[in-house]
């Protein structure tokens, strides 16, 4: 019911249901209120968008097939643009995620909300005349071909739209700490134990290589979902629709998105497989591998500021304690990491869902469109925020780097070319027993004198070939 209590009646092929007066859906969506009041999972706004884009699309294809009439197509276009452009609430689409496999219940909740918007317009009230929400709105159309190419769509634009501006933007910023760190010499580790130098700013570089990597991944796995299951309907035959009708409406929802989409090539495969998202799901979930990397490297660094490590200096956001006053915690880091961990689970049962395809359809796709477009959407504002509050501000304390640096067994390395491993070995273990330096074990030993050290052991030399 509404606020106020008032309804209308609406019917569908079962027949009579009651539906909020104030509201544009009709009776299935009702039906779908009442049959899968399931968790607080909405579907997400950004494939509802999508699909209403894809009736705008259909409706302009249909009409200049000659297959719908210019008026209904017209007003299709309105009510489907007042819907992207807020004059219509986001609100007219309450449906569950957790509904029929195949989406249907969504696809006919945007069906019956374009038709009363208009109708609306066309009469002042809402229903299904002129404009009826299957015979007009679902022209050439059915919901095993029209969720996943909303699917599609979404994804598609997340990643151009979102996903790859805010990993290019970390990029670009770990790429200027990269250079800003070029030359500043710290110890290496491997095994989480002390290992030959490097230079802070080669450590830095990896992690910008690792996203590199991840962007290329992302990037070409996207290039899938630019394949559109349109023109398919029901089992991938395209009964019921034109055979213009895939190739016009990709090209049609191109020049609506600046999305490079195209008929799927397979019709039967885009309806009965998703390996499309299961492979974008993949490269996501790449991505938050090297972030989870990255995040964890950086908070073990910045670890301390004391008792820790201590190499680097985050950024004091905000108080990291309820107790400890003046403590600051490496929230973005955990921010980021937790992210990674739910696009690891996403990621598991998009790969899980993915596989359950039978015969001509996988009925998985709300549940493969809800944990992808969280697993982008996450990421992307992880990323920017890690940017913003952790990346840009992040300092280096050279102090302790070169304490740790001068205190590290591991320069023993660069004597093993003159006096050979054993006796470097040696050297290592009789320093770290007497708590002495390397120089001082070196020269007691006998193995070099004082001047031969210091022109062998020399860190910057050591952080390249």
């Amino acid at each position: 019911m509404s606020a106020d209590g008032e309804t209308r009646t609406e019917t569908d092929s079962m027949g009579p249901v009651e539906v909020p007066a104030a509201r544009y859906w009709g009776a299935q969506t009702q039906r779908s209120l009442q049959n899968f009041a399931i968790g607080h999972d909405l579907m997400p706004v950004e494939v509802v968008l999508a699909l209403v884009l894809l009736k705008k699309a259909a409706a302009e294809v249909n009409a200049e097939l000659g297959r719908l009439d210019r008026e209904r197509a017209a007003l299709i276009v309105q009510a489907c643009d007042d819907v992207v452009e807020g004059r219509l609430a986001m609100a007219e689409f309450p449906l569950s995620v957790w509904q029929t496999g195949s989406g249907t219940q969504t696809n006919m909740n945007v069906n019956e909300v374009v038709a009363a918007r208009a109708n609306e317009i066309a009469t002042g009230h809402r229903g299904k005349d002129p404009v009826h929400p299957n015979d007009h709105v679902n022209m050439s159309q059915s919901s095993n071909d029209t969720f996943p190419t909303a699917m599609h769509v979404a994804l598609a634009h997340l990643v151009r739209a979102d996903l790859v501006p805010a990993l290019e933007a970390l990029i670009d910023a770990l790429a200027a700490k990269r250079d800003e760190f070029a030359g500043i010499v710290k110890v290496g580790r491997t095994h989480l134990q002390d290992a030959v130098p490097l230079t802070l700013g080669q450590e830095v570089g990896g992690w910008v290589a690792q996203l590199e990597d991840s962007l290329e991944r992302v990037v070409d796995a996207s290039e899938g979902v630019c394949e559109l299951a349109i023109g398919a309907t029901a089992v991938g035959t395209g009964l019921n629709s034109h055979p213009e009708f895939a190739p016009r409406v990709a090209r049609r929802l191109s020049e609506l998105t600046g999305l490079a989409l195209v008929p799927a090539r397979n019709p039967f495969a885009a309806l009965a497989s998703h390996d499309a998202v299961v492979a974008l799901s993949a490269a996501a979930r790449g991505l938050a591998m090297a972030l989870m990397k990255i995040a964890n490297d950086v908070r073990w660094l910045a670890s301390g500021p004391r008792s820790g490590l201590g190499e680097l200096v985050l950024p004091a956001n905000e108080p990291g304690s309820s107790i400890m006053p003046g403590k600051v915690n490496p929230t973005q880091c955990e921010a980021l990491t937790m992210v990674c961990v739910q696009v690891f689970g996403n990621d598991a049962s998009v790969a899980f869902a993915g596989s359950q395809g039978n015969f001509e359809l996988n009925v998985y796709k709300p549940l493969m469109a809800f944990d992808t477009v969280e697993s982008l959407v996450l990421l992307s504002g992880a990323m920017s925020s890690f940017r913003v509050h952790l990346v840009e501000g992040l300092a280096a304390d050279e102090d302790r780097i070169g304490d740790n640096l001068s205190r590290s067994l591991m320069l023993v390395t660069a004597l093993t070319p003159h006096i050979g491993y054993d006796r470097a070995a040696e050297i290592a273990k009789a320093a770290h027993v007497a708590g002495s330096t390397l120089r001082e074990e070196a020269v007691r030993l006998g193995y070099c004198s004082a001047e031969e050290f210091d022109a062998w052991v020399r860190p910057g030399d050591m952080t390249h070939p």
